[in-house]
């Protein structure tokens, strides 16, 4: 129960890494805010772990700041803020990636953790605590050809949790991120472009442990990174991808 009493929303809740943090943090005795875009997965995962549903378009800040408003009505306080919700462009050379599909990455990838900061954290401020966590990737330390667009988000947010971090490290907020490599979630085939038993082989070549991140390596991860255990971490960009980037 490292989490006992804690309060805690995640974005992109619904489903992949989201929903295997989620399922994590109830075990491990927090409230959980499930926030998606996708509203009956947020209430469909809420109604296994007891948590709390939430439809929430991360890009928006009117949909973010309802969301704020929503956690402090049932809770009062949020004390763990995980940025999980993210999105890629298909596999692509980078002068070919359209700009909807550029802007959408940078809404959703990027644009979101500003949002949520000035959600969330005037009130951690407030009360000299909180834990924010960021899910970036390992595309943002070596990154992949034709996921150009998504590699340079994913960068971006591991030095935006650097930078959270100094700032906010006097008011007793800590931030940090973790880097998954690919796993079975909704955005493996994006990824991946097709999911075939060839591409699928030539991927899991990269990765010295031969085998894709799965949601319970995320939740285990995040469970440790947003506990009082991991109190003298912060700024952090944590490999959780089986040796990949070394």
């Amino acid at each position: 129960m490292r989490l006992d009493g804690k309060t805690a929303i995640v974005t992109g809740g619904g489903s992949g890494f989201g929903a295997g943090i989620a399922r994590k943090f109830a075990a491990e005795g927090a409230r959980v805010m499930v926030a998606d875009i996708n509203g009956d997965a947020a209430r469909s995962i809420a109604a296994e772990i007891g948590g709390v549903a939430q439809r929430c378009d991360v890009s928006s800040g009117e949909s973010v700041d309802a969301m704020a408003a929503a956690a402090l009505a049932a809770w009062g306080q949020v004390d763990i803020l995980v940025n999980n919700a993210g999105i890629t462009h298909l596999p692509a050379p980078m002068e070919e990636v359209t700009e909807a599909d550029f802007d959408r990455v940078m809404a959703v990838n990027m644009k979101s953790v500003y949002l949520t900061a000035r959600a969330f954290v005037p009130g951690m401020k407030e009360v000299g605590k909180g834990a924010i966590l960021n899910v970036a990737s390992t595309a943002g330390v070596s990154p992949r050809p034709r996921l150009n667009w998504y590699n340079a988000s994913k960068g971006w947010l591991i030095t935006a949790t650097k930078a959270m971090a100094v700032e906010l490290a006097p008011s007793g907020v800590r931030v940090n991120a973790i880097n998954p490599v690919a796993g079975e979630t909704p955005l493996l085939k994006s990824f991946m472009g097709e999911d075939t038993p060839e591409i699928r082989a030539k991927f899991l070549a990269t990765i010295p442990l031969g085998r894709f991140s799965t949601p319970e390596d995320m939740g285990n991860a995040a469970c440790f990174l947003c506990s009082d255990e991991a109190s003298m971490i912060t700024g952090v960009a944590m490999e959780v991808d089986g040796g990949r980037c070394i």
